[in-house]
């Protein structure tokens, strides 16, 4: 008799991967595709806690082709008999007596072709995991299903602390074959080469070809997280805590900051952000702890020594790390260096209106979303003077390094983060009529901006530690900045007078947070930080 997959859960987001029968055979094993979430409201299929503290059991009987269920609570059957109804046959009834299920055990049986019907089972006995909203708010029907892939079924047998990890599918087909050229990279033995400048743990992603192809920013090795790899950043840390990191960001959300600007630029139509996406990597070349490498290595051992058993059912590996992938640009180098070169070579005057134009793209976004890191090293451009009768094609801008921005609040403590390019002689010049046109309508427009606050929220919403007052604060400050830049578009004025402007937020009325109303209240920074300029 080949056993299947049973599930168990209290809410406290562990795997879930149980043992049926005796548990002496680790092939019997399967895993269920997700872990529930009891704050979410999830309905999912009912062998996914349903119940506080509840345990179901559903074993595969290949030689009956039937399904056999076992239920101790009157919830567990309430949901049970709601999915399968008559399709279920009661066969027995015994007494329970464990510590964790007290009162009667009832035993059903249900068909094979009706389980195939409600929940889908693929060839390898992997329960269809069903298709959550994008809200998150109305649990979807348990008749509605989606496939299930490998990548989802490892990572229940690693670290729980990755349980809210996401698949590595997007609505981008584009985007979903760099993903998976760089994930048969690594199978290949091609592993990410940790970047050694910046102040977390970053990695170049290569593809087959060995030809760099993203960059890779786990969650768990940005300057607070706790496998940063940077040991000075760690002494920063613990002896300097004063001076350490931004008061005005909330804490190991980089990655979604990086994604969350990739965003905002693709729905303003800046195009100087490279696509980002949160995604999961695994490589032996990230910072793991010495448990999770002392797991993979055993895991390893054992698929190798019993590869028709264990190495059909577990896949040997380091668990995946949920961090933010952007795609990589060739032929750019730092603002800096081409800043200076133009300086000594000045460019033509039809290109120099084009990259005035690029220009201010990065000033609108990095003043949408509060970068609070912007020097002239993080932002890239590609100048190919071959092109130069073609300026649109001669000259590209790349806002790279977005991990630190869309604060909750404006800097008021010690540093201020200024905008590095505000001094720059291309700052003083008053915004285009060509930025103006493309931009001012769509930021004046509360159903665009709301879309976009709204596409914001279901890539943040993702984090295990979301906050959804500290959104709303973080939005409050976009808000601000986004009318103080329409003021400064309808005004004519420069990049430089639209960072001197008063800073301000707008927050949504108290009384207005739980509806799809409009009501705001405006409120200009009354506290300023000690140092302005750095």
């Amino acid at each position: 008799m080949d056993y299947g997959a049973v599930g168990h859960s209290d809410w406290d987001r562990k795997p879930l991967l149980k043992m049926a029968g005796d548990g002496s055979n680790p092939a019997d094993t399967i895993c269920l595709p997700k872990t529930a979430s009891k704050d979410r409201g999830d309905d999912d299929v009912f062998l996914q806690s349903y119940s506080y503290r509840s345990t179901f059991a559903l074993f595969a009987c290949d030689p009956e082709h039937t399904y056999e269920a076992s239920i101790t609570t009157e919830e567990q059957a309430n949901y049970f008999f709601e999915v399968y109804g008559s399709a279920a046959k009661r066969t027995s009834s015994v007494s329970s007596r464990s510590s964790s299920r007290q009162g009667k055990e009832t035993t059903y049986v249900i068909s094979n072709e009706a389980v195939q019907e409600i929940d889908p089972i693929d060839e390898d006995h992997n329960i269809v995991q069903e298709s959550v909203s994008p809200s998150g708010d109305t649990p979807p029907s348990p008749h509605t299903t989606s496939p299930v892939n490998h990548s989802e079924q490892r990572r229940l047998l690693t670290d729980e602390g990755e349980a809210n990890i996401p698949a590595n599918q997007t609505n981008d087909p584009q985007f979903n074959e760099v993903i998976q050229e760089a994930e048969q990279a690594i199978d290949d033995g091609i592993l990410p080469e940790r970047i050694y400048q910046g102040s977390s743990g970053s990695y170049f992603v290569r593809g087959r070809n060995r030809k760099i192809i993203g960059v890779f920013k786990p969650k768990n090795e940005e300057p607070y997280g706790h496998l940063n790899p940077k040991w000075t950043k760690w002494l920063h840390k613990i002896f300097l805590p004063c001076c350490f990191g931004r008061s005005c960001l909330i804490p190991n959300q980089g990655y979604m900051s990086e994604a969350g600007a990739s965003v905002v630029d693709s729905k303003l139509g800046l195009n100087v952000v490279p696509k980002t996406k949160v995604v999961a990597l695994a490589s032996e070349t990230f910072n793991y702890t010495a448990i999770d490498k002392a797991k993979a290595k055993s895991v390893k051992f054992a698929t190798e020594k019993f590869p028709d058993t264990i190495g059909k059912k577990m896949k040997a590996g380091l668990p995946p790390k949920i961090g933010s992938f952007q795609l990589f640009v060739t032929g750019y180098k730092d603002a800096d260096y081409w800043i200076r070169r133009f300086q000594e070579e000045p460019l033509a005057e039809d290109v120099q209106t084009h990259f005035q134009r690029r220009f201010e793209r990065l000033v609108c976004l990095d003043y949408i979303i509060r970068n609070t890191d912007r020097g002239n090293d993080n932002w890239l451009i590609k100048y190919d003077k071959d092109l130069i009768l073609n300026p649109t094609e001669a000259l590209h801008v790349a806002a790279i390094d977005n991990g630190l921005a869309f604060p909750f609040k404006h800097p008021d403590e010690w540093r201020a983060y200024p905008y590095y390019w505000a001094w720059l002689p291309y700052a003083n010049v008053p915004f285009s009529d060509d930025t103006k046109n493309e931009l001012y309508h769509k930021l004046k427009d509360l159903e665009v901006i709301q879309d976009l606050i709204n596409e914001l929220y279901s890539v943040f919403k993702h984090d295990k530690g979301f906050d959804k007052a500290l959104f709303e604060r973080q939005m409050s400050v976009m808000r601000g900045q986004i009318l103080n830049l329409c003021q400064a578009l309808e005004e004519n004025k420069s990049p430089l007078q639209l960072v001197q402007m008063p800073l301000l937020r707008i927050e949504r009325r108290s009384d207005a947070l739980n509806t799809r109303g409009s009501s705001f209240i405006q409120r200009f920074q009354d506290k300023y930080p000690f140092f302005s300029s750095c």
